[in-house]
């Protein structure tokens, strides 16, 4: 695990996030207060990706359904 200084994490802050996608670092205050960074896992899904809903509705329904919210 690599420490670093706050003024150190402030001036390579870029450095510091390619960093942590390998390993944990830790950032020190003067005040002695720690903190740890650690980057997240990839969610490998689309935001997109939802589930399905049943139900008994044909396609042709939904046409209609459609059409007639065009008409008005």
């Amino acid at each position: 695990m690599k420490v670093f200084t706050y003024s150190e994490a402030r001036q390579n802050l870029s450095k510091l996030l390619v960093l942590a996608q390998r390993e944990e670092v830790e950032i020190r205050r003067k005040d002695g207060s720690t903190f740890s960074l650690r980057a997240k896992p990839r969610e490998s899904k689309s935001p997109f990706d939802v589930p399905g809903v049943s139900t008994t509705a044909t396609t042709s329904d939904i046409l209609e359904a459609v059409r007639e919210s065009r008409e008005s």
